[in-house]
């Protein structure tokens, strides 16, 4: 669920697909109340059955508090379950929805069913503040947010109702609804598919009907599940075709996990998209992922409908939907990848330029204090060996300027490409420490798009109190919007994730799961674009 924010270009994005869910519950995700990888791995591998069901869970809500003046609010919720001591364990978080009182989020949060145990579970509603434009929701401090209700329950509540449905009313976080309405909380649960099989298509539409007065349709695909209940889940939307009546989206890739199996009835309802989350319904249509196998093998299109006056009548519309791409393919996890033999490769720069003050000063990021106490750079986490060399290099460099990152990203890159040629079964990562701003922006965005047709990530690390607003909004494409170079070239992926020390400090996240959540994402990026598969048992491994 990783690139959901709460600015409106956001709002805009595709949401819940599979491209963008790479690190979703198969993958480097532990902390979903008592399902770890490694064990599930641990069991799987011997033909064993694990301990847990895994299920996901959708969630939605109406009737929610307006916290904004002059706009509804942008609802986000947050599931944790709760520990024995009492302590809230958070699960997971959906994406933001603008401008909603009646919210249904399509990330789902996944969660290990023990039957043997009472899992107590707490739910968290809140308005995300607008001011935070570009920042992953995962990073948000929830202090900063007005909070809209709370709802628990226990999680068998839940999985052993017929429908595995439960309506939750919300109440303030002292326990008490008091006389003012919070609404209601909707949870959904599903055991989840264990299937790797995935499908990947390319939606279009022609002839839409108009929605707006002085402009087109600003359309959107948003596809959901039919389930035994006949209940509708969301999972997944595309992103918006500005002012277009005859868009094309980019590539959508729904995994098995997502819709149960080929015959499972779809609605892909087609909406204008409207800042104010007033969405307008263009048309819908019911298929199946084989339908739209069909519709793609013969090349036709299929019309879509709208509800009429006449009950139980649909009025059809002009507007078809097209299948312009159908391809089935096996989505492989990063777990997959790794206990195949793949290796990371680790590398590490260090910003020793004049900006960081001298080391022998106590304001110095690099000050190395005699009672031992760690400065910025020495308080990321990492292994002995990388600490000395750090140490080493501070006693034998003068310390200069500007802060360039070009020429080590450059470095890393040729470290990298050579690589390949003797072997695919290897992945860089680059973790830059810095204290600056950059001085050669352009030429760093350059090596950034060449570097992403190679097999890098470079996770970039900000110490001390500079203003980091260049590698937040330019550098780490978390917005959606790809890197460009001076030739007009776009970069084939994201492979950036910034980290600023103060945050970590301030103790609003964990440095190493700030760091690390896009890596497994970036790395399956990577080797599905490439149809990179994870290694057989008997395909010798080379190495350098």
């Amino acid at each position: 669920m990783g690139n959901c924010f709460s600015d409106l270009e956001g709002g805009k994005q595709a949401v819940g697909a599979a491209q963008l869910r790479s690190t979703a519950a198969a993958t480097s995700n532990n902390n979903n109340g008592g399902h770890n990888d490694a064990v599930e791995f641990f069991y799987r591998s011997r033909g064993l059955h694990p301990l847990f069901t895994q299920v996901q869970l959708s969630l939605s809500a109406s009737n929610l508090i307006d916290r904004d003046f002059t706009s509804k609010s942008d609802p986000m919720a947050v599931v944790y379950a709760k520990k024995i001591d009492g302590k809230l364990e958070e699960l997971g978080r959906t994406e933001v929805v603008l401008n909603s009182l009646h919210p249904e989020w399509i990330e789902k949060v996944t969660v290990a069913f023990q039957f043997e145990i009472v899992q107590p579970l707490v739910f968290h509603v809140y308005d995300v503040d607008t001011t935070y434009h570009n920042i992953p929701v995962k990073t948000l401090n929830l202090k900063d947010q007005d909070f809209l209700g709370e709802a628990t329950c226990v999680l068998s509540e839940i999985v052993t109702k017929q429908s595995r449905r439960l309506t939750l009313n919300l109440h303030n976080k002292n326990g008490k609804r008091g006389l003012r309405n919070f609404g209601a909380l909707t949870i959904h649960a599903e055991e989840t598919v264990a299937s790797r099989s995935a499908v990947e298509m390319i939606f279009r539409c022609s002839h839409l009907d108009n929605k707006d007065l002085f402009s087109k349709s600003d359309p959107f695909l948003k596809i959901s599940r039919i389930v035994e209940s006949g209940d509708l889940i969301p999972i997944c939307k595309t992103e918006v075709v500005n002012n277009n009546l005859n868009p094309t989206w980019k590539p959508l890739c729904m995994s098995m996990n997502q819709f149960g199996s080929k015959d499972n009835p779809l609605i892909i309802e087609c909406f204008d998209f409207n800042s104010s989350g007033n969405h307008v319904l263009i048309g819908k249509l019911q298929k199946s992922v084989a339908d739209l196998e069909k519709l793609h093998k013969e090349r036709s299109g299929a019309n879509l409908t709208l509800p009429s006056s006449h009950y139980g009548h649909e009025k059809v519309l002009k507007g078809q939907l097209f299948v312009d791409q159908f391809c089935q393919k096996e989505q492989y996890s990063f777990l997959d990848y790794i206990s195949s033999g793949f290796e990371l490769n680790f590398m590490v720069a260090v910003d020793f330029t004049a900006s960081n003050g001298n080391p022998r000063n106590p304001d110095s990021l690099h000050y190395i204090d005699p009672s031992g106490r760690l400065n910025s750079y020495q308080r990321v986490e990492g292994v002995e060996g990388i600490m000395a060399a750090y140490a080493s290099a501070l006693r034998n460099v003068a310390l200069a300027g500007p802060t360039l990152f070009g020429q080590v990203i450059n470095t890393a890159a040729q470290i990298t490409g050579q690589s390949l040629s003797y072997t695919s079964n290897k992945y860089f990562v680059l973790l830059i420490i810095t204290d600056g701003v950059l001085t050669d922006l352009q030429e760093t965005k350059d090596a950034l798009v060449r570097a992403s047709d190679l097999p890098l990530s470079i996770l970039i690390v900000g110490v001390g109190g500079a203003d980091f607003s260049q590698m937040e909004q330019v550098l780490d494409a978390d917005g959606g919007q790809r890197l460009e170079s001076s030739t007009g070239r776009v970069a084939t992926h994201d492979i950036v994730q910034f980290v600023p020390m103060r945050e970590v400090h301030s103790g609003q996240i964990s440095v190493v799961q700030a760091l690390l959540e896009e890596l497994p994402g970036q790395f399956l990026t990577y080797m599905r674009s490439r149809d990179i598969k994870p290694l057989s048992p008997h395909v010798p491994q080379t190495s350098a």
